[in-house]
């Protein structure tokens, strides 16, 4: 009998940064580092900052392109 279930090859997980966040913040509540929550949120800030940059990136390249085809359609 076939497997009906099918593997499209990616694997979805935790990343080192989010693992460091959850860590940070577990050490943070049971009280065993004492460092400011800036510093212990620091991994989940580094997520979203890399998530704006490539955003932010893509936006900049997809004008980018358009203005080039632009100028050359000229």
């Amino acid at each position: 009998m076939k497997s009906l279930k099918k593997s499209t090859g990616s694997s979805s997980g935790v990343s080192i940064l989010g693992l460091l966040g959850v860590m940070f913040v577990g050490l943070k509540l049971t009280e065993v580092i004492a460092w400011s929550w800036c510093w212990v949120l620091l991994p989940v800030y580094g997520v979203l900052a890399l998530v704006l940059g490539l955003g932010a990136l893509a936006l900049l390249a997809a004008g980018g392109l358009h203005g080039i085809t632009k100028l050359k359609c000229k």
